[in-house]
């Protein structure tokens, strides 16, 4: 296949201890790269694998794997695998596999997953809803919706997310994560096709025309992808509609270039909230970047 077959590429540099003797990648490695794409290829479709395929009621187990070889890959090399679901069967899912570098087609594959029972390892019917989500995906269509509204309306989709990463995670006591400011609050959630909320926050006033958004969560399995920016650029929004010309945010340090890549600049020294090292953020509303938003 040609890259433009692919609507997905995992990304990946050879590493020194996956080259042999003869400096070339081990022929066995091919399929590990495979492996790391399908990966990426569910978090691409925004379906956290492990939370996803538990409410799905099955695992994808692989019956059959080919390979062919028509160039090496070298150490160093950036390669781009192309993944793509080619055909959904009764119990099974055919995909396509090609290594990159550049343009240049070093390896092809097919990879053959049965959706199963995890207990007793046996074939179950591929259920509808993962049916639509991969052809949908391979005809070009969104994988997730984005939706705000109040804390009534948010809190079964926002809750579960927030106690994944700030509580489970983050280690952040419970009883700091809710406050009496979620009720006033406009919230941001994206949800999957499986409807999961997999990225939240939400949208407080700090002061007359001022803006904070806080509480922003993306389900570990998923970040590195566009759904945390969809909900900053969402808040946003729905502040300079209704009038905000600031917007600040109190960050934390990990997330730092993730905000800055949005615009905010730091200012201030740094500060404890909950055990994490934050740092205060914010960015000028107007009229051009809330156009670039849109």
């Amino acid at each position: 296949m040609k890259r433009s077959n692919y609507r997905f590429f995992h990304r990946l540099r050879v590493r020194w201890v996956e080259v042999d003797m003869q400096k070339i990648v081990f022929n066995g490695h091919y399929l590990m790269y495979f492996d790391s794409a399908i990966s990426g290829y569910w978090s691409h479709l925004a379906l956290p694998y492990e939370t996803a395929f538990q409410a799905l009621g099955g695992e994808m187990y692989v019956k059959k794997a080919t390979v062919q070889y028509h160039a090496s890959a070298l150490m160093d090399d950036n390669l781009d695998i192309g993944m793509k679901c080619s055909k959904v069967g009764n119990s099974s899912m055919v995909f396509n596999a090609d290594i990159f570098r550049g343009d240049k087609l070093l390896i092809s594959g097919e990879l053959i997953y049965v959706f199963a029972d995890p207990i007793q390892q046996t074939s179950k019917p591929v259920p509808q809803a993962l049916r639509h989500i991969l052809e949908g995906y391979e005809a070009g269509e969104s994988m997730v919706e984005l939706k705000t509204g109040s804390w009534h309306d948010m809190q079964a989709l926002a809750s579960p997310l927030r106690i994944d990463v700030f509580v489970k995670e983050q280690e952040v006591p419970i009883e700091l994560e809710w406050d009496e400011l979620d009720a006033t609050a406009l919230h941001a959630v994206v949800i999957n096709r499986l409807g999961q909320g997999v990225a939240t926050g939400r949208l407080l006033q700090a002061a007359p025309g001022v803006a904070q958004i806080g509480r922003m969560a993306v389900h570990k399995a998923l970040r590195g992808s566009s759904l945390g920016q969809q909900v900053m650029l969402a808040l946003e929004q729905a502040a300079h509609a209704r009038g905000d010309v600031k917007v600040m945010l109190h960050a934390q340090r990990s997330a730092e270039g993730f905000y800055h890549r949005l615009g905010y600049v730091a200012h201030g020294e740094a500060f404890d909230d909950a055990g994490i090292e934050h740092i205060e953020m914010s960015k000028n509303l107007t009229a051009s970047n809330a156009v670039q938003s849109a």
